[in-house]
Order: structure tokens, then C-alpha cells, then sequence
């Protein structure tokens, strides 16, 4: 498995799981538990910009793990 093919897997399940704890705050009723999941799924979310980034500069190093 190569760099970008990881670093695929790993953005895809990052965007999952923050879109996992978006639904939860949504559908929980209790206010401290839907603020936890939205600091949990901001959190997410900065760590996904992170790797999207790790991603263009592993690009731009090894083009051969361009995603096509």
C-alpha cells in the first residue's frame, strides 16, 4: 500500500468520524453531550485540514502518489 493510498484511508476515516459525531449532536437532546460532539467533530475537522495538506505536499514531493 502506498503513502497516498494511506493517506486516502486516513482522511476517509477522519471525514467519517466527524461526520458520525455531526449526526450524533444533532439527534441527542442532552446539551452538554451535543456540545461534546461538536467540539469532538471541530476537532475532527482541524485534524482533516491537517492531513488534506500533508496530502498537497506529498504530491508535490512524489507525484506518483497523485490519486487519478
Amino acid at each position: 500500500m502506498t503513502v497516498g493510498t494511506q493517506m486516502q484511508q486516513a482522511i476517509a476515516g477522519v471525514q467519517s468520524a466527524a461526520a458520525t459525531m455531526k449526526t450524533f449532536a444533532l439527534e441527542t437532546q442532552d446539551q452538554q453531550a451535543k456540545q461534546t460532539f461538536q467540539q469532538i467533530a471541530k476537532n475532527l475537522d482541524d485534524a482533516l485540514e491537517q492531513l488534506k495538506g500533508r496530502q498537497q505536499y506529498i504530491e508535490q514531493q512524489e507525484p506518483q502518489y497523485r490519486q487519478l
